[in-house]
Parts: structure tokens; C-alpha cells; sequence
């Protein structure tokens, strides 16, 4: 009897160690970021940005999220972190993931010619008898090009386009369709030259549809979202609580005016409408070598290709300089290759996930207004680095 209530007694005294460290924490923490409130509101009412949601990730735990500005300015409904908005780019790692899940169960291989999977033929006409391979379209390196103002029809306003994804991409990449031209694809070979393709992207979610038998959005909230618990999250209109989801803005001649909602017909490149809070857990799980709460999303080796530097000095693109960029597979680095992750631009939407490279320091930045591109690093650019100072910040005070 006496060791049960000297066992409960100890019980007891770490809980409240662990409460009390807790608070102190969470106090410290406070205390950091007050002047980091006062700077993001001073740059929304300097900038004009309607709305912005944020997080830090300090060894691989979210320890701080928080909403500014509006999701709404005619209803003045606040943005906050658990507001919904579609996230441009950054869709093209929750893309990368479902490739790796694939890798994982056997139907794709990276390295395989795309042709193997799909149901046509796509061939570069300046290098017909060169493949190209999914760790090509991952890495930006397929050769094929984004051209438009073909690339403009993908976008759909007023709701879930009626296109079907294969439909496009057929039309874009085989002789005879609508939006077929010899400048679709670059004159280099593939895996010799980088160049961003949105285009290659969709093709790489088309092809993981093939492979699996089921359309992107189902596969990744069945093996993604659903594990990860966000329930905030999906591809389409029809997937999301649209009482949720945020209007958006673009500055023009220093006036803010409202866009229509849209999708986008090449939808596994930057169809992704999620939350910050949603965001931050999908994150968490690849910082945290796939795992994050008890559920797995990918075999640790899966992550550790996915986010490893795929150029090296022996094979790499001709136009690349490794001081300053490299890629995962659908993950890019920013600042000379000091960060990795992911951003997004669409009309009305400036998101970023970024990392420092040891995992430790990471910050999610939503906004829903575009501003021009002289005031981008003057505002959204000087925000996304007051986060990232204010996380290191916190990880120092808290590693005493």
C-alpha cells in the first residue's frame, strides 16, 4: 500500500513539474513574440494585406500560431489559424508525398519512363528518343515548359472547373491538341537543364492517379489527410466548408479589390486549399521523418529521398549553381540553399513552409492578398523574416 502511494505521489510531483515547466513555456514564449504581433500588425496596416496566418515549429513541435487582418474585410470575419485558403505551390509536396507513398507500395518508380504509366505517349520532339522520369517532373528537370497563355486557361473561376485533368494535359503534350506547340518542351535534354513546370507537376499527379487507380484527392486524404487529422483539408470546392474558407485580395494602383474564387484544372500543382493549423501538421510529420502523433504517413527512408538534395556536383543541371539552389522530390530551397520546403503565388495567395536545414527552426506564412511585386520583399518578404528570426529566437531561450 505504501508503495502505491509513493508511486502515486511521484506521479502527482511530475505532472505538476511538467505543468509548471509548461506554463513557463509557454510564458516565455509570450513574452518573445509580443513585439513580433506588434510588427506583423504595423506592416498589414502599412501594406494594405487584408489577412495573414502564421506558425512557428520549434523542434518539431508547433509552439506558436496566430491569425491577423480578416478572411472576410466586407464581413470583417477574422483570419485566424484555423481559416482555410487555397496554398498555390506549396501543393506540390503534399503531391511529392502521395509520389513517395506510391514508391513506398510499388506501383511507381522514380527512375521509370513516364510513358510506362500513362495512356499516351509523350515525347520530347527535340530529343524523341530520351525519356523522362518522375524524378525528372519532381526535380524541375523534364524539359517540359510552362507556355501561355495556355497555362492561363487552367484557372476556373466561380468554382470546381469540369475539366478533366488528363484532358488537358493530352491536349498540352500530344501533337493535335488544342494547346499543343514544339515550345512546350525545351530544347535541352532531359535531366540537363531546370526549369519550373507547373505542367510537369500536373503530370506527375495524373500519373500517381494512373498508378493507384484513384484520383489524387481521394489518395491523399485516405493516406495524408485523414491520418494527420486535417479535417480542414482538401483539393476542391466541394471537399471544404466554403463558410470557412477566406475571400481574396490583390493590390492594384494602391487600391485593394476582391477575386473571384477559383480551381485550377492542373489541380496536383497548387490546388491545396488548407489552414495553417492543417498545414502545420503535415509539416511537423516530414520534419519528423513521417511520423507525427502516432500515425505514419511514409517509411522514413521515403522521407529522407524526398527531402535529401537531389543535384550533386556529378549530376546536376547545367544552369544550376549548387550555392544557391537544389531540389528534393517537389521541394525546393530558398535563401542559397539554407532552407527547404515550398512556396506559392496564385492570384490573391503568398504562402511559404520553409525549414532551416537542421529541422529545428520552421515558420508557415499565409496571406490572401497579392501585393505588387516592388512592395513583396518590403512586406510579405520582412514578415517571413521576423518569423524566422523570432523562431530561432525561441529556440534559443528554450535550450536553456
Amino acid at each position: 500500500m505504501r508503495k502505491r502511494l509513493t508511486l502515486i505521489a511521484l506521479v502527482l510531483f511530475i505532472c505538476a513539474v511538467l505543468k509548471t515547466n509548461g506554463q513557463r513555456q509557454n510564458q516565455q514564449i509570450e513574452a518573445i513574440t509580443k513585439p513580433l504581433d506588434e510588427y506583423i500588425e504595423s506592416k498589414i496596416k502599412e501594406s494594405g494585406i487584408v489577412g495573414l496566418g502564421a506558425a512557428i515549429i520549434i523542434n518539431k513541435e508547433l509552439v506558436w500560431v496566430k491569425g491577423y487582418g480578416y478572411a472576410d474585410k466586407e464581413s470583417r470575419q477574422a483570419f485566424s489559424p484555423n481559416t482555410v485558403m487555397n496554398i498555390g505551390s506549396i501543393s506540390k509536396t503534399v503531391t511529392g508525398v502521395a509520389l513517395m507513398k506510391a514508391v513506398e507500395d510499388k506501383v511507381l518508380s522514380l527512375d521509370d519512363d513516364i510513358n510506362k504509366y500513362l495512356p499516351f505517349k509523350i515525347v520530347n520532339p527535340n530529343f524523341p528518343n530520351d525519356k523522362i522520369t518522375l524524378r525528372h517532373l519532381a526535380v524541375h528537370t523534364s524539359g517540359i515548359a510552362d507556355t501561355y497563355p495556355a497555362y492561363d486557361s487552367v484557372y476556373h473561376y466561380g468554382g470546381d472547373t469540369k475539366v478533366q485533368l488528363g484532358d488537358f494535359l493530352k491536349s498540352y503534350l500530344i501533337p493535335g491538341g488544342k494547346f499543343y506547340q514544339p515550345d512546350n518542351f525545351l530544347k535541352q535534354k532531359p535531366g540537363s537543364f531546370r526549369e519550373y513546370s507547373n505542367i510537369g507537376a500536373a503530370l506527375a499527379g495524373f500519373i500517381i492517379e494512373q498508378a493507384t487507380g484513384k484520383k489524387l484527392n481521394v489518395y491523399t486524404k485516405e493516406n495524408i489527410f485523414k491520418p494527420l487529422k486535417m479535417k480542414s483539408t482538401g483539393w476542391f470546392f466541394s471537399e471544404i466548408n466554403l463558410k470557412n474558407h477566406s475571400k481574396l485580395y490583390e493590390k492594384r494602383d494602391n487600391v485593394i479589390k476582391k477575386i473571384e474564387l477559383y480551381s485550377e484544372i492542373t489541380y496536383p500543382d497548387g490546388g491545396v486549399r488548407t489552414s495553417v493549423s492543417d498545414l502545420a501538421s503535415f509539416f511537423i510529420a516530414l520534419l519528423r521523418e513521417g511520423e507525427y502523433k502516432g500515425k505514419r504517413i511514409l517509411k522514413k527512408s521515403s522521407i529522407e529521398e524526398m527531402l535529401k538534395f537531389q543535384y550533386t556536383e556529378t549530376n546536376k543541371p547545367d544552369n544550376v549553381d549548387l550555392n544557391e539552389k537544389n531540389s528534393g522530390i517537389f521541394w525546393s530551397t530558398k535563401f542559397n540553399t539554407t532552407k527547404i520546403g515550398h512556396g506559392g503565388s496564385d492570384p490573391g495567395v503568398k504562402t511559404e513552409m520553409l525549414s532551416d536545414l537542421s529541422k529545428n527552426v520552421a515558420v508557415i506564412l499565409f496571406t490572401n492578398t497579392t501585393l505588387p511585386d516592388s512592395e513583396f520583399g518590403k512586406y510579405f518578404g520582412s514578415i517571413y523574416k521576423e518569423l524566422d528570426k523570432t523562431g530561432m529566437r525561441i529556440k534559443k531561450e528554450l535550450a536553456k
